[in-house]
């Protein structure tokens, strides 16, 4: 019934747009109109469909909480003796069977009784709401549309007034994106600030040991837990310097061919083959790594440490013999190649930005195709390419899933790319998963967590658009 309500408005605002612009074109016939018929046809549209809209909206949302109070204040006494959690789960089993639905719950005799009634009397709420809906929606666009309608003449403004409401949905659209960034470090900074309360902040940066399992009472072991994040911080940075690694020189060499080597049906060929790696679920390229290219690694330090045992570099060998699937070297290897297409996108397209003229100009002083790529047109795109290099490093340290699975969980103070490490990302999913005490120095931890990566991105963004905006060039 819900989605019949949101297809009203749309249906009355296809009337009413006709209709407008019928009248429009009935008074156009008798002297000049400042809009044409389907501006007023679009100005009718809008006044019927938004207030329709705006009662529909507030039937779909608030008429849930009213029809919850209408129940409860005539809801018998064994549902009043509930606590407040069985009793909303109680309602939450109403909705279910008077939708037609099974409870999920087994309730005692009295109270399935109760249900039954409650379900039925949530019915009739339902119906009684539903059909209220419409006639107050219908209300509303008649109110909308007998004012739009009487407004509609030949000397109407109806174009920049309907140019208005566009740039009203526009500014309610970038309003909506600068309030879910505001609420986003809002929620991070009042949590992360009652973290900091209870763990100081230089022993979070600068502590080396990281075990925030706390225990629930203070006579257990481990009670007080480790906050030193630096472990978690050098393991992001050696996967995501292993990634750049890999991504960075495949990437940019891979846009400069689709740039300036490869012919028309090449390019058409590569070039969405290329990208279809960017359209990989990152989850896959987990798989991938933990079952071959982890395996493969394995088996290929495992035999390099077999021919070394023995010899003068025997410790090396025996090291190399314990080396296990996860690694960092394969988490971030996997993690470059999920960055190629990310950069050969980014760096193609800037390439392909530089004016042709220079390219025209650099041929006729007899210079090589080579030349030209390496003298004239990466020097010209070279802050467009360091500004993709800086996002596709963002993207690597917000990486999560290939690094859960190909890196492990260990929390190690190394750059050992052979080793386990874990990241920010990881512990953070790790420190959320599950049922939770948000009063918990572990449960806050991942706040504290997210707002230093939080910054941290943010900083390399603010850099890479820094670094645009410096060294920019202008071609004519």
């Amino acid at each position: 019934m819900t989605w019949l309500l949101f297809l009203l408005p749309i249906v009355l605002a296809a009337v009413a747009y006709g209709v407008g612009r019928g009248l429009a074109r009935r008074g156009a016939a008798d002297e000049k109109a400042h809009s044409r018929p389907e501006q007023h046809g679009f100005y009718a549209a809008i006044w019927v469909a938004v207030p329709a809209l705006v009662v529909v909206l507030a039937s779909t949302i608030g008429g849930g909480a009213v029809e919850r109070a209408i129940l409860e204040a005539g809801q018998p006494e064994a549902v009043s003796a509930l606590e407040e959690f069985r009793r909303d789960a109680f309602y939450a089993d109403v909705a279910r069977v008077a939708e037609g639905e099974t409870p999920l719950q087994v309730w005692e005799a009295p109270l399935n009784a109760d249900m039954t009634a409650q379900a039925t009397r949530a019915a009739q709420l339902d119906q009684v709401r539903a059909v209220g809906g419409v006639v107050a929606a219908l209300l509303a666009a008649a109110l909308g549309g007998l004012f739009a309608f009487s407004q509609i003449r030949p000397g109407l403004r109806a174009r920049n007034r309907v140019e208005g409401w566009v740039v009203g949905v526009l500014l309610a659209c970038s309003a909506v994106a600068v309030l879910t960034t505001i609420g986003i470090v809002a929620s991070l900074l009042v949590d992360a600030t009652r973290f900091f309360q209870a763990v100081p902040v230089q022993e979070f940066l600068l502590g080396t040991q990281w075990s925030p399992q706390t225990a629930i009472r203070a006579d257990q072991v481990g009670s007080t837990g480790a906050f030193g994040a630096l472990p978690l911080f050098a393991g992001t940075f050696l996967i995501m310097l292993i990634a750049m690694a890999v991504a960075a020189p495949v990437g940019l060499m891979s846009a400069i061919y689709l740039s300036e080597y490869a012919g028309p049906t090449v390019r058409a060929v590569v070039k969405p083959v290329l990208e279809i790696l960017a359209g990989v679920p990152t989850v896959v390229y987990g798989f991938f790594a933990a079952l071959t290219v982890g395996p493969a690694f394995r088996s290929f330090f495992n035999g390099v440490g077999a021919q070394l045992v023995g010899g003068p570099l025997d410790g090396l060998g025996q090291y190399l013999m314990l080396v296990q699937n996860q690694m960092a070297l394969v988490a971030g290897g996997v993690m470059g190649i999920m960055l190629i297409p990310f950069v050969s996108s980014l760096s193609d397209d800037i390439i392909n930005a530089v004016p042709q003229s220079l390219r025209d100009g650099s041929y006729a002083m007899g210079a090589t195709k080579s030349e030209t790529v390496g003298r004239v047109l990466m020097p010209a795109a070279l802050p467009g390419v360091a500004g993709a290099l800086l996002l596709a490093v963002s993207r690597a340290v917000g990486e999560t899933m290939i690094v859960t699975m190909a890196a492990g969980l260990a929390a190690r103070l190394t750059m050992n790319p052979l080793d386990t490490v874990t990241t920010v990302t990881v512990q953070i999913v790790t420190l959320l998963t599950g049922d939770q005490e948000f009063d918990s120095a572990k449960t806050l931890s991942a706040f504290g967590l997210g707002l230093t990566l939080f910054l941290a991105t943010l900083v390399l963004n603010v850099v890479a658009q820094r670094i645009v905006q410096t060294y920019r060039q202008q071609y004519d």
